[in-house]
């Protein structure tokens, strides 16, 4: 797998941090039937002034949010609740899926409202935007039912919770 991170926020600097997200962009290729070796995904670790920036200039939005993804390839389906097309090779049997960005300050803002450890929110969020990578989106109901599952099944598979399910007292 070729994970291209670049830093542009120290918050990101902490030991573990690349291991991390290589781990939860890894364990949601294989989910997802890909095989990580042939893959191609560049990550940007920035803060919410950078993203907003992006989010302006890709979404017409212009405020920060937690994370943006950028996919090489379309791979959606047409029909509302299916799973994508998987990804094409190009000539020499790579895979470039494309770009993710993912803002610090709003992951932490995040973490701590949620009272969730902040490596296991960003572990959600890299799923999260590998997943729209693979053509995953939430736009419409049964797309988003159909991610979220997705996401579950592999934060389960790395040992965390449901990040949808609902807590007592919440």
């Amino acid at each position: 797998m070729e994970l291209d991170m670049r830093i542009t926020h120290p918050g990101w600097e902490t030991p573990g941090f690349d291991a991390l997200v290589g781990a939860a962009v890894s364990t949601a290729l294989t989910a997802c039937g890909v095989q990580p070796d042939l893959c191609e995904i560049a990550v940007l670790a920035t803060g919410d002034s950078e993203i907003a920036t992006l989010n302006q200039q890709f979404r017409d939005k212009a405020t920060a949010t937690n994370v943006l993804s950028w996919p090489t390839q379309d791979l959606s389906v047409e029909t509302p609740g299916s799973t994508p097309m998987p990804p094409q090779a190009d000539a020499f049997g790579d895979i470039a899926l494309g770009d993710i960005a993912i803002a610090y300050e709003t992951c932490a803002r995040e973490a701590e409202a949620a009272g969730k450890p902040m490596p296991d929110h960003v572990t959600h969020l890299v799923v999260h935007g590998v997943l729209h990578l693979l053509g995953y989106d939430h736009v419409r109901d049964a797309d988003a039912t159909v991610m979220e599952r997705r996401e579950v099944a592999i934060l389960g598979i790395l040992g965390l919770d449901d990040p949808y399910r609902e807590t007592a007292g919440a």
